[in-house]
């Protein structure tokens, strides 16, 4: 594990980088994306400037609610700590800043959303890459399988070999990427960020049954019931569409042209 690295004076936390690598490689694609759709390309940046800085208020915010009976002391001094980062609530953060950068640009739609799904699995991947660098706790249960891990030198320490389910994460996450850019252009508006939701929200409910996080109803933990509703919202967003157009394929441009005229 690396939790830091010393270059000279300088200590860099492999986290943190890991974390501007994931925001800068979802910027890149989104930039390309854009330049394909035919908008300023330069837009990534202002979209990525404002998922990062809701993304960062939103799960510092998420965490101070799921852990208030252990923060409620220092609520302030809480807020502004840099640890305790939860992903649902940095999505949560990070969607709202972003909704509202694009009503203030006009790109308010089903666009965005497309824009954003395959993004949002790219810089979840590389997020992961940090989880594991920097052993921060988020590996899974006790294991002695073949590929089993110990985080002897992680931020959260551990000599037990267990699950690593950090890893586990950026093979399906970089998979979903790179199976959503493949779509891009294949499928109905919206559609594509109804297979994020569905895929991302099966990836984290299924990685959770091996992840050490407490149970909270119906035998499930809370991010499991989150990703249930995730999962529930992809399917009826196709199901609509589908039932709608018959299908989610895009249509051609000749079968529009035909269908306007």
């Amino acid at each position: 594990m690396y939790p830091e690295i010393h270059i000279g004076p300088l200590t860099l936390q492999t986290f943190g980088l890991m974390f501007a690598l994931a925001f800068l490689a979802a910027g890149a694609l989104i930039w390309k994306r854009f330049e394909e759709i035919g908008k300023p390309p330069d837009w990534a940046y202002e979209i990525g400037f404002a998922a990062l800085v809701g993304g960062v208020v939103g799960s510092r915010v998420y965490f101070i609610v799921q852990n208030y009976s252990e923060v409620k002391d220092d609520l302030l001094g809480n807020l502004f700590s840099g640890s305790g980062l939860v992903w649902y609530g940095g999505a949560i953060g990070g969607a709202l800043a972003v909704l509202l950068w694009a009503w203030w640009r006009g790109f308010l739609g089903l666009a965005l959303l497309d824009v954003a799904a395959p993004a949002l699995a790219l810089g979840y991947a590389i997020g992961r890459c940090g989880c594991q660098l920097s052993g921060d706790g988020d590996y899974g249960k006790a294991w002695n399988g073949p590929w089993a891990m110990s985080y002897p030198d992680g931020t959260v320490p551990t000599d037990q070999t267990v699950h690593p389910t950090p890893v586990y994460e950026t093979l399906a996450m970089g998979f979903g990427a790179w199976m959503l850019w493949r779509l891009r252009d294949r499928v109905r508006p919206g559609v594509l960020f109804a297979i994020y939701l569905l895929y991302a929200g099966a990836e984290r409910f299924l990685v959770e049954f091996l992840r050490r996080n407490a149970v909270v109803a119906l035998g499930l933990t809370a991010a499991q019931l989150e990703s249930l509703a995730m999962m529930a919202a992809g399917a009826l967003w196709i199901a609509i569409v589908s039932r709608r157009h018959g299908g989610i394929a895009r249509p051609a441009a000749n079968e529009v042209a035909r269908a306007t005229a």
